[in-house]
């Protein structure tokens, strides 16, 4: 007799359907399991057979096969075992057939018949929903996490035995209370405050602007100058996650086996060491593996000591940041995942960290040629805003009072980018950072004095083609910003006095 179950496995950051097929058939006694199986899925047999006949079930002593259908994609890991157990039970005449077509089973079994909780959970129930199967059935560790994705029938099934009591009309097994207590007891930690920072208010206005548009942001400063104090204050003023980006992200960080017990409002702020490796922040050292621009997938992925980093892991970053995505290719596969995130990078101007410092940097020429040289010309030019600080004397009176909270920033970047989401409704695009050729013909109209002041620009050869758009986005956002539907030719000059590669005509202006 044949019987199908419907389950889910992970493959990297995808989830993919599995229909498993299961046909018992007079012969010697066997069992079988083909369809491109690990050897966590193969190893199922020995774990089935136990927990079915630990959980009082006959187990069939005939010929057994199982397959894993589509038969062309890998499948990984014990979640399907309570699907293959459901399946061998109904095949066996033990559980009706029919009951298994409408419900996703997803669990590990126990050689007692326990089931217990896999990763991905959040992702197999997102998928669910997508499919359009209505019922999901796991373990109760699991059923919190798969109960945040709306409109699907979350059951608990503690045991095969809880499982067979389901499908046959009966109902599920209770979550468990201390999850139940556990759930939404302890929130995430506040993000530090720009109120705290006094000084260096141009820095403080282009954390804003990059904020507000989503741009790519390089802050150059000797040591002490409070490069890092600003960047770890920009998860303070960025909105929270949307609920698209928000499934999306905890999705994310399902897959990777975290426990989940709320969606994630805030956004990701990632910051690896600068001894990471190029496939520590791509992924792919192996078959799943993501980097650190994939977790900072929705947010912010912060470089602290930028020059440091290792040539090849900073030119990997070009598809990426160009892109939104990252796409891996290996021998026996290729993948693609998101990566959507801001760039905010710092770093010193020199190796010994003090040029523009007055007398104390003691670099010399070939030292500071070579330092330059660490940061290439088309990486730069993905960078949207650069901003130099430099070391403020002893402040007092009214310049003691910072330049603006994290709560009054936040509300003018909420406001900034409803203006845009309404703006690029029909794009596809929410973010002015995100804007194509295209889009900025539409929407970025540039008045005489304007285009007059780019066109310098671009004949004094200041501006790549990359460049040039960028800096456009970047002036849309001033003006947004401010609230102005025009961009006019302060708003496009402030833009070319941010471009890294006019960061020295800028401080020279």
């Amino acid at each position: 007799m044949l019987a199908r179950a419907q389950t889910f496995t992970i493959d990297g950051l995808l989830t993919r359907q599995v229909s498993v097929e299961v046909d018992v058939r007079a012969g010697l006694p066997a069992f079988v399991i083909v369809g491109l199986a690990d050897a966590a899925v193969r190893e199922a047999r020995e774990r089935i057979q136990a927990a079915i006949r630990n959980s009082g079930y006959e187990f069939p002593a005939r010929r057994i096969t199982a397959n894993l259908a589509p038969a062309d994609v890998p499948k990984a890991g014990p979640g399907l075992d309570l699907a293959l157990a459901c399946a061998v039970l109904a095949a066996s005449e033990q559980l009706p057939t029919r009951s298994l077509e409408r419900v996703v089973l997803i669990g590990e079994l126990g050689l007692d018949g326990a089931v217990r909780p896999t990763r991905g959970t959040l992702a197999m129930a997102h998928a669910t929903r997508a499919a359009g199967i209505p019922a999901l059935a796991l373990a109760g560790a699991g059923a919190l996490e798969a109960r945040l994705i709306e409109g699907l029938d979350v059951t608990v099934v503690e045991s095969l035995r809880s499982a067979v009591r389901f499908l046959t009309g009966g109902s599920g097994d209770p979550l468990p209370r201390q999850r139940r207590r556990e759930e939404g007891a302890r929130p995430e930690p506040r993000a530090p405050d720009l109120a705290e920072v006094r000084g260096q208010r141009h820095a403080v206005q282009a954390l804003l602007l990059a904020a507000a548009g989503g741009h790519n942001l390089l802050f150059s400063g000797a040591p002490g100058t409070g490069k890092t104090m600003l960047a770890r204050r920009l998860p303070s003023i960025l909105p929270p996650l949307s609920e698209r980006e928000a499934v999306e992200v905890t999705r994310i960080h399902s897959l990777l086996g975290q426990e989940v017990r709320r969606l994630r409002r805030r956004r990701p702020f990632r910051a690896p060491h600068h001894t990471v490796s190029a496939a520590g922040l791509l992924g792919g050292a192996r078959h799943g593996w993501v980097g650190e621009v994939v977790l900072a997938h929705n947010g912010v992925l912060f470089l602290d000591e930028l020059s440091e980093f290792s040539r090849p892991a900073l030119e990997a970053l070009r598809q990426p940041l160009e892109e939104g995505r990252v796409a891996i290719a290996r021998a026996a596969h290729s993948t693609v995942y998101p990566a959507h995130f801001m760039l905010l990078a710092a770093t010193n101007p020199c190796p010994c960290g003090y040029a523009g410092e007055g007398d104390l940097c003691r670099c010399g020429e070939s030292e500071l040629a070579r330092y330059r040289r660490r940061l290439s010309g088309p990486l730069l030019d993905r960078i949207d805003l650069m901003v130099n600080l430099y070391r403020e004397g002893p402040v007092d009176g009214d310049r003691e009072a910072p330049a603006m909270s994290s709560r009054s920033a936040a509300e003018r970047v909420l406001r900034a980018r409803e203006r845009q989401a309404r703006r690029l409704r029909r794009e596809g695009v929410l973010l002015n950072a995100h804007m194509d050729a295209r889009s900025l013909l539409l929407h970025v109209r540039l008045d005489p004095k304007a285009e007059a002041l780019l066109g310098r620009a671009r004949r004094a050869g200041w501006l790549s083609s990359r460049g040039e758009q960028r800096a456009l986005r970047v002036a849309r956002t001033i003006a947004d910003l401010d609230e102005r539907d025009a961009v006019g030719a302060l708003e496009v000059g402030a833009a070319l006095a941010l471009r890294p590669s006019l960061a020295g005509e800028g401080r020279a202006a």
